[in-house]
């Protein structure tokens, strides 16, 4: 088939995946609106409510790299329609939970196995596999739309809660992820070759990759085995664990409950974290395009370095209304939201080769890893001293930390130029054999 077409096949799939991470992302906006719902009704400890939201967490990012591997075995239509179900399985019977272990098991494990299917991990297996030219910029709006989705959905669940209860705010997350199974089944394909193409921007053809023999496991398994002997994943999981801590994990959780402490209404603060996700689609976009063009590494220590100096200023922008001062944090901050996924999906490439992707799964695991300590240690903060004053400081630090770790990669070492009439290398090296070169 000539790749010559109007429109090539692989910005249908990156239109699919993008409704598919939006999709999945309603729920994942639901805990900052739920916290005091929940609180009022059930009479639950904000630490309770906040550990359901950690177990989400946790999942979110451990599931991320198995499910790589098992897209590459069974296919991404098929794992991305399973993790649809169960998003809209945990979402709809919430409604009927009574007690904190069922919010934990339908809120926290499958919601968070759902959603850690189709997390970032599931970006990086569409970019590499669909794009070789605007691989950056695609990265920066996939990863924007499972962000921004995520707050945007806030002021409408905000709305809906505060007129008809939480229970259909959430009865709407779980149509909404039933919704998007559709157009997954009909047009997300898994490689160019399926519709007789190839990667957008790719020069010659190349078949499709052979399923890995190993089981989704052994892969996951072995790719962190090797990685683990690097500096580079160590210093990118550092980082990103610092990510995840400072945005999901604490604004994204605990941003509304902060503003309702200082007499701000919820629908008001779900808006100001709506435009955090508005202003984050620029960024990340942008973000994407930079990636294409600067060093990933500097990119990182600017990123990280501007969001700890937005969150060490935070504490004193909150007020009863949404003064000018607050709107600037949110434009700011919002740039920063997750304009460091492009970035570090290049340098795991970078680093690891093949298994970038699968290895990028495990450098999200530690972003939510760190979002789980911060969603459960901001709310202990909240419980005991009364204010999240020091969250947001330890935070700030945490960030300007983030940003020496990024600057300290190293750029890996240039592999050998081909023998003259050798074969030159037709795919990246893998995360093992990168290891054994370290």
């Amino acid at each position: 088939m000539n790749q010559d077409r109007r429109l090539h096949p692989a910005w249908i799939v990156a239109v699919v995946a993008f409704a598919a991470l939006v999709g999945a992302a309603g729920f994942r906006a639901t805990p900052s609106v739920f916290l005091h719902p929940l609180h009022a009704e059930f009479h639950w400890p904000l630490a309770t409510i906040s550990a359901a939201v950690s177990v989400n967490l946790l999942l979110f990012g451990l599931t991320a790299p198995f499910a790589a591997a098992l897209m590459d075995r069974f296919g991404m239509r098929r794992v991305v329609c399973a993790a649809l179900l169960l998003v809209a399985a945990g979402s709809g019977l919430t409604v009927f939970m009574t007690a904190s272990w069922q919010l934990i098991l339908c809120w926290g494990v499958l919601v968070g196995l759902g959603t850690g299917s189709m997390a970032l991990a599931f970006v990086a297996t569409v970019t590499g596999r669909w794009f070789v030219r605007r691989r950056g910029l695609v990265t920066g709006v996939l990863t924007a739309g499972g962000a921004a989705g995520q707050l945007v959905f806030l002021p409408l669940l905000a709305s809906v809660v505060e007129a008809r209860g939480w229970r259909t705010a959430a009865l709407i997350v779980s149509l909404a992820a039933l919704a998007v199974v559709v157009p997954v089944l009909f047009w997300l394909r898994d490689h160019p070759a399926d519709v007789g193409v190839t990667a957008y921007g790719a020069f010659s053809d190349e078949p499709a990759p052979p399923a890995d023999g190993r089981g989704a496991a052994r892969r996951a398994l072995g790719a962190l085995r090797a990685a683990a002997r690097t500096r580079a994943f160590w210093l990118l999981a550092g980082g990103f664990a610092i990510c995840g801590a400072t945005t999901n994990g604490l604004v994204g959780t605990h941003f509304i409950p902060a503003a309702h402490d200082h007499g701000m209404n919820e629908t008001t603060a779900a808006s100001l974290l709506a435009l955090v996700g508005l202003f984050d689609i620029a960024g990340t976009i942008a973000s994407g395009w930079l990636t294409d063009r600067v060093d990933s590494r500097v990119l990182l220590g600017a990123y990280y370095a501007l969001r700890g100096l937005s969150l060490l200023v935070l504490p004193s922008l909150f007020a009863a209304t949404a003064q000018p001062s607050m709107l600037v944090f949110v434009i700011f901050y919002g740039l920063d939201w997750v304009a460091t996924v492009p970035p570090t999906v290049a340098l795991c490439r970078e680093y690891f080769g093949a298994d970038g992707p699968v290895v990028f799964g495990w450098v999200f695991a530690s972003h939510q890893v760190g979002a789980a300590l911060a969603a459960t240690g901001a709310g202990l903060v909240r419980d005991q001293l009364g204010t999240y004053a020091m969250a947001w400081y330890i935070a700030g630090a945490l960030a300007i930390g983030g940003s020496v770790l990024s600057l300290m990669l190293r750029r890996p070492p240039l592999a050998p130029a081909p023998a003259p009439g050798s074969a030159p290398a037709s795919a990246p090296a893998s995360a093992s054999a990168i290891a054994s070169q370290s």
